[in-house]
């Protein structure tokens, strides 16, 4: 991602009952960082196609989980609600 207030990102589907399944962004802010969903939404969804919008929304979150190659552990982002 180009915004330069986040630290790391992750998007995992999360279940939605018409469509089955929507993209949901986990951020992590950079210390002291002034960032809202909407400025991520703003963002990303006019550069994606329809079905890659941030429908499912912006979590912030601490972190993100990986495993020990550094892999994200998606199961792990899809319970933080």
């Amino acid at each position: 991602m180009e915004i330069t207030q986040v630290a790391d990102v992750a998007v995992v589907g999360v279940p939605d009952t018409l469509a089955g399944e929507i993209p949901r962004a986990y951020v992590v802010k950079k210390t002291d960082a002034k960032l809202s969903e909407e400025d991520i939404l703003l963002y990303v969804n006019p550069r994606v196609t329809h079905y890659k919008k941030l429908a499912g929304g912006v979590r912030f979150v601490n972190s993100i989980p990986r495993n020990p190659n550094g892999k994200i552990l998606r199961n792990e982002l899809k319970i933080i609600n």
